[in-house]
């Protein structure tokens, strides 16, 4: 708990230096610019009586076909006492830029059978196609190597580390009849903020008086390439996504986004929160608004604090949490006040769950 208190300072006295001016690169993507799925079956051997075993014939067909290629012809009766292999999914992220002929990326494994654990085994090598395989269809990727899982209290899913190696190259297309489109981050995205990146667009890349860059809606801006740059349009395409962003779409909205499976509390922007009193197991946090009358008498004790450092009648959501950092609330009780004060319309920010 402390670890993620002091993680929670830590961000927050990062938040308050000076930045450096967003790109608009940093809340965008280029369509097309996408992660992909490639997915195969294989075989993990080298399993120390952990193993799918006998019974598990998937596991067993698979393996005498595979040593039948090996000119190891074997029935599935005589590997019948196999406990040494095990028969797993295996699948690898293309990552979103792309991946070229010879380039090694992660292959995790998991196993389908019934298989104990899959500590020191190794994966055969594995063909692997597209998120939907075809039949006689050449693979994108061999994969092959040691598994090594990732968290011992899960043993039957694991990683391979660099064990696929591409046999195709895989690109990514974001250039379609001379234009691409520039697709904003769900956390930016708005009206707003898409009119505001077409127009740093025009003023920096308008082609004689006209503009390039238009928003489609709230999530898209798509922006048509120069004639005389599409034939090689990545010099182009550099130059936008580098462009700063005007100072305005740096106040960001004001969100608190909570994740219980992992502790964490994540709190940006600021709002006026209105007034309230807050009882926490044991301590308490007062909102004013207005403050109090001048000459009125301020008691401090541990477990008080209240809440408006302006003086001007209204505390704001920075002031409470720097108030809860003060009587060292825990994350979780942080977590259920936030809530608490959303709930009862005291809050005007965006609550966001995560699980991930």
């Amino acid at each position: 708990m402390k670890n993620l208190l002091s993680i929670f300072a830590l961000v927050t006295a990062t938040l308050s230096l000076p930045a450096h001016a967003a790109k608009i690169a940093d809340i965008t993507r280029l369509s097309g610019q996408r992660t992909n799925v490639l997915t195969g079956l294989g075989l993990v051997y080298g399993l120390k009586g952990t193993g799918d075993g006998g019974d598990y014939l998937p596991a067993i067909r698979a393996l005498s076909s595979m040593l039948a290629k090996f000119d190891d012809a074997a029935s599935v009766q005589e590997l019948s006492k196999s406990q040494n292999v095990a028969i797993v999914n295996v699948v690898a992220i293309v990552p979103s830029a792309g991946v070229r002929k010879g380039e090694h990326i992660d292959v995790r494994v998991s196993s389908i059978g019934a298989a104990g654990s899959l500590l020191h085994g190794r994966l055969f090598i594995c063909p692997l196609q597209g998120p939907i395989p075809k039949a006689g269809a050449d693979p994108f990727a061999l994969a092959e190597g040691p598994v090594e899982p990732e968290d011992l209290s899960s043993p039957n899913v694991a990683i391979v580390h660099g064990g696929a190696v591409m046999e195709e190259d895989f690109r990514m297309n974001y250039v379609e009849n001379g234009h691409f489109s520039l697709i904003i981050e769900a956390p930016s995205a708005n009206a707003t903020t898409a009119n505001l990146i077409a127009k740093t667009i025009n003023g920096a890349e308008s082609v004689n008086g006209e503009d390039v860059a238009a928003a489609v809606d709230a999530k898209e801006v798509v922006v048509v390439i120069p004639p005389a740059e599409r034939d090689n349009p990545t010099s182009f395409i550099g130059r936008i996504q580098q462009l700063p962003l005007p100072s305005i779409m740096l106040a960001n909205e004001a969100r608190v986004t909570i994740n219980r499976r992992t502790g964490s509390l994540i709190v940006t922007g600021d709002v006026d929160i209105g007034p309230a009193v807050i009882n926490q197991q044991g301590m308490t946090i007062v909102t004013t608004s207005p403050p109090p009358p001048p000459g009125t008498p301020i008691v401090s004790k541990r477990d008080s604090v209240a809440v408006d450092t302006s003086n001007q009648g209204g505390a704001r959501l920075q002031d409470l949490m720097a108030a809860m950092d003060q009587l060292r609330v825990p994350v979780d009780d942080k977590m259920s006040i936030l809530e608490q004060l959303y709930k009862s319309g005291k809050l005007p920010a965006k609550l966001v769950y995560e699980s991930n």
